[in-house]
């Protein structure tokens, strides 16, 4: 008797599996066949040298940075980040997501970093690993570590590397070719010309000199 309740309970047990994945199976087929596709997120990341936290506004700075709080509101606010208080190693930091001395990008006992540090093959950038997760990878301004920005895995790129000229630089690349200097007087003027390309690489308008038209208020 009693191997015998054994063996009733234990086929019972069986043909309960067997509903039990048969349902679970029914319920996952029907959630996929109902939700939504969902779309990832745009992501866009602003680096800032010399920038307090609560110098924007919408962390109770005096400044008026309207823009800047509007994509705070409809963002992420973070209210615990630490940055490595200079901008090469905070660069680097940000771009692989590893320490900088881990990746020779700042100093430590034992280890030459800065720019004369190198980079090891293994600590690749952000941009080439959202490659595989569909996304497209675009870089504006300043660079500040090595390599150049489409061989490190961006797909368009304004690099101002004579960040020091406001006015006239003589130092930029658009997608890692150099672009001719820039005269004095033309109206040039780096910040603006940093907005404009992030604009330009996500809208693609060009004109014969290749800036971005962009009407102005």
């Amino acid at each position: 008797m009693r191997l015998g309740s054994c063996f009733l309970v234990y086929q019972d047990m069986r043909i309960l599996l067997k509903i039990i994945v048969v349902a679970l199976l029914t319920a996952l087929l029907c959630v996929q066949c109902t939700t939504k596709e969902l779309i990832p997120p745009n992501v866009l990341l602003i680096l800032v040298d010399d920038l307090g936290f609560s110098d924007l506004g919408c962390y109770g700075g005096e400044i008026k940075t309207p823009h800047l709080d509007k994509l705070a509101s409809g963002g992420l606010r973070f209210t615990q980040f630490s940055n490595c208080a200079r901008c090469w190693p905070t660069r680097a930091t940000l771009l692989t997501g590893y320490y900088p001395q881990q990746i020779g990008r700042d100093n430590a006992p034992g280890i030459e970093g800065g720019g004369r540090g190198i980079r090891p093959d293994w600590a690749g950038m952000i941009p080439r690993y959202l490659k595989d997760a569909g996304y497209r990878s675009y870089h504006s301004g300043k660079w500040h570590i090595d390599g150049m920005p489409v061989e490190n895995g961006f797909n368009g790129s304004y690099y101002l590397a004579d960040q020091g000229r406001f006015f006239s630089p003589k130092k930029h690349y658009k997608d890692d070719e150099k672009l001719p200097p820039v005269e004095i007087g033309t109206g040039f003027y780096a910040t603006i010309e940093i907005a404009d390309r992030t604009i330009d690489h996500n809208f693609g308008i060009h004109n014969e000199q290749g800036r971005c038209r962009i009407r102005r208020r």
